[in-house]
């Protein structure tokens, strides 16, 4: 298993959000202009890129979400303490 990862990440507030972002992906949008539009943190400004990190450095229902994902593949809607994220593994 990975030590670290890179991942991007798209983070909402409302579940409705997450939903229609995900679906958008789904239709092909590109997951950094959906960040870099929907997202509330400051990886908007870099497609949602988080760079790379490794265990304990994310809250656990992200970093087990992000862990489990293969290389370019997107998560679900993770539910943590900030708000609704979508996840996509980069490296």
């Amino acid at each position: 298993m990975a030590e670290k990862i890179r991942c991007a990440h798209i983070l909402v507030e409302k579940q409705s959000t997450a939903l229609e972002v995900l679906e958008k992906i789904k239709k092909g949008e590109s997951f950094a202009t959906l960040a870099a539009q929907y997202s509330l943190d400051g990886t908007r400004k870099r497609g949602g890129d988080l760079g790379w990190f490794g265990r304990g450095m994310m809250v656990r229902e992200f970093e087990d979400a992000a862990f489990k994902l293969q290389k370019g593949e997107v998560s679900g809607l993770i539910k943590t303490q900030f708000g609704y994220h979508i996840i996509k593994r980069l490296e």
